[in-house]
């Protein structure tokens, strides 16, 4: 099918693409602020850093996880009984007591006790930059838009040497005494920056995170991979970002 004016010949195929690329236009001029998580989606993948960290400290894999979803329910958004992770991400649980709570309750493949001193650090130590993503965190700034980090935090040390050319805010779980999903870190967030939820494209590797992102209003974009995150925040912003 064409469309005729007087002036132009337009195929059905471009006038579908000048609407869309009316609506995204639309959405850029709207969108203010990005919002990142660090593991997972600024540096690689959480499981494989845990994965990682069981390999190299021989720890019960199996057993890690089976922890995990005890205390952490099913789905990473679920409250469980007992939850020494949100303490810890909350900063109410010393990071020691941490460490001494969850290796008394792990085993290494061969039925050894594990090293309670530096666990933390020890389970992080998988975790390598994306400069992908660091890339276009800084084009997004570059371009005027506001930006800021959202993490949260098992009291591990964070590489914060480049975060202030990266970040106009930074908001992590320990230090803000809040966490993710919880709606008051989003909204805390985004006060930070000057701007309404509404206003914030939020990323994040967890669907719990992303949800609770969306839940208070923000464009939420679940991180799988970084050509889909990046297409997706291209779009969001009109900018290009690679």
């Amino acid at each position: 099918m064409t469309l005729r004016h007087p002036l132009v010949t337009v195929t059905a195929r471009t006038a579908f693409r000048w609407h869309v690329l009316g609506q995204n236009r639309r959405m850029a001029a709207r969108v203010r602020a990005l919002l990142v998580d660090w593991g997972g989606v600024l540096t690689t993948d959480l499981q494989d850093a845990m994965g990682s960290w069981c390999e190299t400290d021989r720890i019960d894999y199996a057993l890690f996880q089976r922890v995990l979803s005890d205390w952490l329910g099913e789905s990473f958004g679920e409250e469980a009984r007992v939850n020494p992770v949100h303490a810890l991400e909350r900063g109410e649980m010393l990071v020691p007591h941490f460490e001494a709570e969850l290796a008394w309750r792990l085993r290494t493949v061969d039925e050894r006790p594990v090293e309670p001193e530096g666990l933390v650090d020890r389970m992080f130590a998988g975790f390598r930059h994306r400069p992908e993503m660091h890339r276009v965190v800084r084009r997004v700034r570059r371009a005027g838009r506001k930006t800021g980090l959202v993490s949260n935090s098992w009291g591990n040390d964070y590489p914060r040497e480049s975060w202030a050319e990266l970040f106009d805010v930074v908001v992590i779980s320990g230090e803000v005494g809040m966490r993710k999903p919880e709606p008051r870190i989003y909204l805390h967030a985004a006060a930070a920056l000057g701007v309404e939820p509404q206003e914030c494209v939020f990323v994040d590797d967890l669907a719990s995170n992303v949800e609770g992102a969306a839940e208070v209003g923000m464009i939420a974009v679940h991180h799988r991979t970084l050509e889909a995150t990046v297409a997706e925040l291209e779009t969001l912003f009109a900018l290009r970002l690679r």
